[in-house]
């Protein structure tokens, strides 16, 4: 049974004629009647009771009829969803980002998105670069925003935005003069869990400047941005941490910020090489790509 064969027997039984019914769908009328015949054959059943030069349902053809018609709107109805979802009218986009990337950069830009396309359900996981990355590859999540490029053969992985990574200390203990090698070497450290681009950006940084990290002094490993942050509220160490985490802190002066001059750091999308990408995320890379900062912390 195919939905062809469907769509000219409710012509044939709405009409009761089979030249009419031909002209209804576009086909001649050898082809109406091979339909039919090929319905009934393939179900040892009679559909029409052919009396003289007219046709009338059966007792089957009239029950047959109802459940033709259902699935025939049924099948409308998927049509119109596929049709709404290609124009954005419907849909969900999975996506996954880390934390920086997901409490401070991409908000603004996901409620930009909502407001052109507010009938797209956006689910957003939150985890650390390398938990994201995960998600991805594993098609948890259509898209990936993290802090640093990985390097895996299967993301597809391009800059989309950028940050600045900023010393951070107790306050009143920034000076003028920049920091030393010796002085980051020495000092105590807060650090994000390894995994996540924040400590791997730091790392990054303090090897170009031809120190091991891997030697610092680390008085506190922590899970989160927040965590660190108010750790080094607390006198407990310094930090490295994004801008955007900080920028508030800063301002209020609960935290001060040592001169140390470290290099910007791109934010990255990724998606799965081998994946489908759907409208939905071509849209919100498009929402991503034209987004103005509204906002530009100064420090």
């Amino acid at each position: 049974m195919t939905l062809e064969q469907l769509r000219i027997f409710i012509a044939v039984a709405e009409r009761e004629n089979m030249t009419r019914a031909a002209e209804a769908v576009h086909i001649t009328q050898s082809a109406v009647s091979g339909a039919i015949a090929a319905l009934e054959a393939a179900h040892d059943v009679h559909l029409f009771h052919r009396v003289g030069r007219r046709i009338e349902l059966t007792d089957a053809g009239r029950m047959f009829l109802g459940e033709a018609r259902g699935i025939m709107a049924r099948v409308e109805s998927a049509r119109a969803a596929l049709s709404d979802w290609a124009g954005l009218r419907r849909g969900r986009l999975v996506i996954a980002a880390s934390q920086t990337i997901a409490a401070y950069w991409l908000p603004e830009r996901l409620a930009r998105f909502r407001r052109r396309y507010p009938d797209i359900d956006l689910d957003l996981a939150i985890a650390n670069t390398g938990g994201t990355a995960r998600a991805v590859l594993a098609g948890e999540a259509e898209l990936g925003f993290v802090e640093g490029a990985l390097d895996d053969p299967a993301l597809a992985q391009w800059p989309i935005g950028t940050d600045r990574m900023v010393l951070v200390g107790p306050p009143g203990v920034a000076g003028t003069d920049p920091v030393t090698n010796a002085w980051l070497a020495q000092t105590d450290w807060i650090m994000r869990e390894r995994g996540s681009g924040t400590r791997s950006s730091f790392e990054a940084a303090m090897r170009d400047r031809g120190l091991d990290p891997d030697a610092f002094a680390v008085a506190l490993t922590l899970p989160s941005n927040e965590a660190v942050l108010s750790a080094v509220r607390a006198g407990a160490g310094y930090a490295v941490l994004s801008r955007l985490v900080v920028a508030p802190a800063l301002h209020s002066g609960s935290i001060s910020a040592p001169a140390c001059d470290l290099p910007a750091r791109p934010f990255f999308a990724m998606r799965h090489k081998e994946r489908y990408r759907g409208k939905a995320a071509e849209a919100l890379l498009d929402v991503i790509a034209s987004y103005e900062e509204s906002v530009d912390w100064v420090i």
